[in-house]
């Protein structure tokens, strides 16, 4: 006997641990997958930050001289090409062509920098080519070419512009998954006016702080920027559901901020975020906000070109997940609640900051609450309201979603539900149960009202009096 009260006893343990692990699984993915990508993302490229394949026009013959000898001394860390004169060592780092130009002479040294590709990468450049030249017996006299503003000092004021319009537009998103009551269209309406808003109040207040030069055209690219990030954004949530925060913020926080080169330059990161670099908007922001206000203009099209594209692809995906609903809506329709074919697996909403199905008060909404997308009354065979009265919600596949409670005017009202078609069931002990299947769509609120009648016809009752008397 002992011994088989044990195995049900260890069975049930083994369960209540299955249980605990996919809860915490289900709980810390977040925090968890933030804590490795901090370290991975931040850490790593910035522990150490050291020149990568520095681009350096060197004027007259000695370029392949100077090569070798900077290749001895640190490997790969600059790359030498050859210009004819100290002109063309300036233009090349005007024009983009390179990151700094030398000019060799042991008299006169010279060396072209520009701060607004990096004060961090500035003070390496200055600090190599000084021993460079001190080697030669001459004193390096240093040309800035392209100073920043006087309100940027350490060359970073885009990165922390740029990252003022990032973040938020991500967060949009995540905070207008609660607005049930908003469709697709209201929602990027709202990211468009947004980030119109957030690109002109971002640029006046740098201009105001003398962060950047004036120029307004900058607003435009601010603004093309946000609705890269934000609109990815919402075309990837019905791809990834409860997922999608960790893409989103690993795409454009934990990925696009080591590459962007503008905390530290992308000529002294790793290969991996130089090489993510070119592709992600942030960055690309960053080098045409530089080549704007720094460079007059040179290199802007090929990254404002590429912000476009996330934009083009954030409309392909919301245009898809628009269209995958309205097949699966189209399809769960024509199966019906009792094909057992219709029967699948619940997909979970995110769990971070999205809305899940709850009931909620008819007529009341408190920041940071889900909007009411489900709402009805309840009445009697009389029409007057019925109280007490529970509201179950299922899936077609019969899960319950949510439970509520008719108040005193008999409404009810739920939030969080997903977008498919539900099933609405109210009862009560002395009523017969009422059924509707509505199709819950994000921004159309639907109302299902229910008229309950008495489990006994009224013929049937043994006095008229009797609710009569009840309802004094």
């Amino acid at each position: 006997m002992a011994e088989h009260k044990a195995e049900p006893e260890s069975g049930g343990s083994a369960s209540s641990l299955a249980a605990t692990a996919r809860t915490l699984a289900s709980t810390l993915w977040f925090p968890a997958f933030f804590f490795t990508g901090f370290l991975v993302c931040y850490l790593l490229p910035f522990h150490n930050p050291v020149p990568h394949h520095v681009d350096v026009a060197v004027a007259g013959p000695s370029a392949g001289q100077l090569e070798q000898a900077l290749e001895q001394r640190s490997p790969g860390a600059f790359d030498i090409h050859q210009v004819a004169d100290a002109d063309a060592a300036r233009d090349a780092v005007t024009n983009r062509d390179a990151t700094a130009g030398y000019v060799p002479d042991k008299a006169d040294p010279q060396l072209y920098v520009a701060k607004a590709d990096g004060y961090s990468l500035e003070s390496v450049l200055q600090k190599t080519f000084t021993k460079v030249a001190q080697q030669s017996g001459g004193q390096l006299h240093i040309h800035d070419v392209a100073s920043t503003a006087p309100g940027d000092g350490m060359g970073t004021g885009l990165f922390y512009l740029v990252l003022a319009c990032t973040i938020p537009s991500y967060i949009m998103v995540m905070m207008l998954l609660r607005a049930t009551t908003f469709g697709r269209r209201k929602k990027v309406a709202t990211f468009v006016v947004a980030g119109a808003l957030m690109s002109v109040i971002a640029y006046f207040t740098a201009r105001g702080m003398d962060v950047v030069p004036d120029d307004p055209l900058a607003i435009l690219f601010i603004f093309l920027m946000t609705q890269a990030v934000s609109l990815t954004s919402y075309g990837l949530v019905p791809f990834f559901k409860q997922f999608f925060p960790g893409v989103a913020m690993g795409l454009f926080v934990l990925l696009s901020m080591p590459s962007s080169g503008g905390a530290i330059p992308v000529q002294m990161v790793p290969g991996f975020f130089r090489a993510l670099h070119p592709v992600m908007p942030m960055g690309n922001l960053i080098e045409a906000l530089r080549g704007l206000f720094y460079f007059d203009s040179k290199d802007i099209l090929r990254p404002v070109l590429v912000i476009c594209a996330w934009i083009v692809a954030g409309v392909a995906l919301i245009l898809l997940g628009a269209w995958k609903e309205r097949r699966a809506a189209r399809r769960e329709a024509a199966e019906g609640e009792g094909s057992a074919e219709s029967v699948e697996p619940p997909v979970e909403d995110p769990s971070f900051e999205m809305p899940q199905p709850s009931a909620v008060a008819p007529h009341t909404h408190r920041i940071g609450q889900s909007d009411p997308l489900l709402t009805g009354r309840v009445t009697g065979e009389d029409g007057q309201p019925l109280a007490g009265v529970a509201i179950t919600v299922t899936g077609t596949h019969g899960r319950e979603l949510l439970r509520a409670i008719t108040d005193e005017r008999g409404e009810y009202a739920a939030a969080g539900l997903p977008d498919h078609f539900v099933n609405v069931i109210a009862s009560s002990p002395d009523r017969l149960a009422a059924v509707a299947r509505v199709l819950a769509r994000d921004g159309h609120p639907v109302r299902q009202d229910f008229r309950l009648m008495p489990r006994t016809a009224p013929a049937q009752t043994p006095a008229p009096s009797a609710p009569v008397a009840g309802s004094r």
